[in-house]
């Protein structure tokens, strides 16, 4: 039996996080292209966008290479990165894009680099391969990036622009609460007009048969499901379990729409590693239903549905303990917010966030 002077898995693990320090009106923001390469006009469009917040964007090797098909190498990306982490000029460092590549980057990443230099990283889909490497040297990184969030439509979402203001200049995002309207047009840069925006819902909270009533807290682990589940399949940069106690699985589906089985087929293995149990609390982003390379015909109406049906089955049989959301503004969807993995965040009655 532990003494009262004992410490916890979850103090150990709350004091060994360390939330980069915010940027100053001025401060430079790194471009880097971590996983895609980018493309024009993208590129400039995003870069003026993130001047107009009052930062100095400066465009890293790796995303002066609009003409490239193929990714830098992985060792000259880790390298890169590490630099700019380095560097006490960069206040930040912004992934242009995604991708499908930056597993590979991980094995050449010098992680006690990044944790002796905690710089503010943002990035998501192909990023959180980085995000859950931060998370496993204890630093907390957000969930935007230049495309698409900074480069589509006319002007930058005001509700993305807001908690990206805070995300860059505050020590947290605060409270979140939920985007008045969303979109899941695909934005034509053809022909660069508004998209359609719907009234949004909300999220909307499911609690297993043994979980508490009130909020639930914890610090986010996971991002885009495809990333989640390389990790898994992997099995080299996931975190010790011990550390997942008490923490909150952040989930979302990206453009490639899984079908809602696979997602439910991937939380099933977590279960049987004596993970799902783990977390109190699951936040779901809203899901992405329409893309052009989707290799099926998801119904767009069902979806959303069947996805949360698949995965309360799955999480709840595991965890009956647990409280889950859906329907959050963050991961692929219009308007979102930098949501902070490794980050202490509160899952309030209401479905609103709070992030520490």
């Amino acid at each position: 039996m532990g003494s009262d002077t004992d410490e916890s898995a979850t103090d150990r693990v709350d004091s060994a996080f360390t939330t980069p320090p915010p940027l100053e009106p001025g401060d430079t923001v790194a471009i880097a292209a971590p996983s895609r390469p980018p493309s024009e006009p993208k590129l400039s469009i995003g870069r003026d966008r993130l001047a107009a917040l009052g930062v100095d964007p400066v465009v890293l090797p790796t995303a002066e290479r609009t003409d490239a098909d193929e990714p830098a190498p992985p060792a000259k990306r880790a390298a890169e990165l590490e630099d700019a982490f380095r560097d006490p000029e960069i206040g930040a460092v912004m992934a242009y894009t995604g991708g499908d590549d930056q597993l590979r980057v991980l094995s050449h990443l010098d992680g006690d680099v990044l944790a002796a230099n905690p710089t503010r990283f943002f990035g998501y889909s192909d990023n959180d391969n980085l995000r859950l490497f931060l998370w496993n040297r204890g630093i907390v990184s957000y969930g935007l990036q230049l495309h698409p969030d900074l480069t589509c439509d006319p002007e930058l979402h005001p509700y993305t622009e807001r908690y990206l203001r805070r995300a860059l200049f505050a020590e947290s995002l605060g409270t979140v609460e939920p985007a008045e309207e969303w979109t899941d047009d695909w934005y034509d840069f053809e022909d660069p007009g508004p998209r359609e925006w719907d009234e949004n819902p909300g999220p909307t909270i499911s609690r297993g048969e043994e979980a508490p009533d009130g909020e639930v807290t914890g610090r986010l682990w996971g991002g885009s499901y495809a990333i989640v589940k390389w990790h898994l399949q992997t099995g080299r940069y996931l975190p010790d379990p011990a550390a997942l106690d008490g923490a909150i699985l952040a989930l979302e589906t990206s453009e490639d729409v899984p079908v809602p089985r696979e997602v439910g087929y991937t939380l099933r293995a977590m279960g049987e590693r004596s993970l799902l149990e783990r977390f109190d609390g699951v936040v779901v982003g809203r899901p992405q239903t329409f893309s052009p390379s989707v290799e099926w015909e998801p119904d767009c109406e069902a979806y959303p549905a069947d996805l949360r049906s698949v995965i309360e089955w799955e999480v709840f049989r595991y965890n009956p303990a647990a409280v889950v959301g859906f329907g959050y503004d963050f991961g692929h969807t219009a308007p979102a917010v930098p949501l902070p993995l490794g980050a202490r965040a509160t899952i309030r009655p209401d479905g609103s966030l709070r992030f520490e």
